[in-house]
C-alpha cells in the first residue's frame, strides 16, 4: 500500500507537470469518442472493482484500469464542507467502515455518521477497507479511506497518462433519495451543479456518463449541460415508456437490473437510439447471455474476470 501510495504521489505531480489539460482539438476527438460508444461493448467496473478491492477507492479503480475497463463506475455523496465523495451510501456503511477513531460502527448507529455532517477531514481518517467485505471473498483488505472525487479521478487520469493507457470514461451515480434532501445530501439542482462544476475543472466532462436512481438529478443535469451522457438506472419493474415518462426525456442509457433485461426491452431501447447497459452482472453465464440478447455493456464487480 505504501509503494501504491507513493506511485500515486509521483504520478500526481507528473501529471500536473505535465500540464495534460486538453487542447480543444483533443476534447473534440475525445467528444467523438463518446459519440461513438454505441460501436464499443462497454465494460464497466462496478465501484472500481469490488470483487477485488475495497469498493470505490483507489485501489479498486486502478485495478480496474489494469483489468481492461472502458469506463468505471462509481458513487457520489456530498460532504458537510461541499465536497464530493466517493462512497455508495451517505453514511459509513459499519460492514467495511471504522469511525474516525478506528473503531467499530454498530448496525443500528450507521447512519449517525452521516456523511453530509462530517467534513472531508473527517471523511479521510475511517478506514473503509480493513474490515473487507464478507459478500466478495476474494477482495483484498487494505487500509484506505473514502478519497474525494476529485483525488479519485486525478489520481486514475495520472495512472492511465504515465502508462500510455486510453482514455476511461466515468459513469458516476449521484446517491439521493426525496427522502434525504437536505439530511443527507443537498438538494438535486445543488447536487449537480457541485458534480457539474468538479467534472468541468477536472476537464472529464466529456467522458462522464451520470447514472442515477432518482430521476431528479438527472433531470437537473440536463438543465445545466444539455450534451451530457445520462443513465437512468432501473430497479423497478415499469415498462421501458413508463420509466422515460418519469424522466420526461430519452437518456443516452436505460439501465435496469440485469434480471429484467429482456430482448424486446433492447428493441424498444434501441429504436429509441438508447444503449442497454444492465447491472451488476458477476457470472460469465449471465454475460454471455446478455451479450447474446444484444446489449450495449455490462456492470461487474469482476472485470476483467467476466467478459
Amino acid at each position: 500500500m505504501t509503494k501504491l501510495l507513493a506511485f500515486l504521489s509521483i504520478a500526481l505531480f507528473m501529471f500536473t507537470a505535465c500540464n495534460v489539460t486538453k487542447s480543444d482539438q483533443q476534447t473534440q476527438n475525445d467528444t467523438t469518442s463518446v459519440d461513438r460508444i454505441s460501436k464499443v461493448f462497454d465494460l464497466q467496473g462496478h465501484r472500481g472493482a469490488r470483487g477485488f478491492y475495497p469498493e470505490n477507492t483507489l485501489p479498486a479503480f486502478l485495478e480496474a484500469v489494469n483489468r481492461g475497463v472502458r469506463t468505471i463506475e462509481l458513487d457520489v455523496v456530498v460532504s458537510a464542507d461541499s465536497q464530493l465523495v466517493v462512497s455508495h451510501e451517505p453514511f459509513l456503511n459499519h460492514t467495511i467502515c471504522l469511525d474516525t477513531a478506528g473503531k467499530a460502527i454498530a448496525e443500528a448507529d450507521e447512519k449517525k455518521w452521516n456523511i453530509y455532517q462530517m467534513t472531508m477531514a473527517q471523511v479521510r481518517k475511517c478506514d473503509c477497507g480493513s474490515l473487507g467485505n464478507p459478500n466478495f471473498k476474494e477482495q483484498k483488505k487494505r487500509k484506505v479511506s473514502k478519497p474525494a472525487l476529485s483525488i479519485a479521478i486525478r489520481a486514475i487520469e495520472a495512472y492511465v497518462h504515465s502508462r500510455g493507457i486510453r482514455n476511461v470514461y466515468y459513469n458516476i451515480e449521484t446517491k439521493s433519495r426525496p427522502e434525504w434532501d437536505s439530511t443527507y445530501h443537498p438538494v438535486p439542482t445543488v447536487f449537480a451543479r457541485l458534480l457539474f462544476k468538479e467534472l468541468s475543472k477536472l476537464n472529464v466532462l466529456h467522458r462522464t456518463f451520470i447514472q442515477s436512481f432518482d430521476v431528479r438529478t438527472l433531470q437537473a443535469f440536463k438543465k445545466l449541460n444539455p450534451q451530457s451522457k445520462l443513465v437512468l438506472l432501473v430497479s423497478n419493474k415499469l415498462s421501458f415508456e413508463e420509466n422515460l415518462q418519469k424522466l420526461g426525456f430519452a437518456p443516452a442509457v436505460y439501465s435496469p437490473h440485469y434480471q429484467l433485461v429482456t430482448p424486446q426491452l433492447i428493441a424498444q431501447a434501441h429504436t429509441r437510439q438508447i444503449q442497454v447497459i444492465p447491472w451488476t452482472v458477476n457470472t460469465q453465464e449471465a454475460a454471455d447471455t446478455l451479450k447474446k440478447m444484444g446489449v450495449d455493456g455490462l456492470i461487474t464487480d469482476y472485470p476483467g474476470q467476466i467478459k
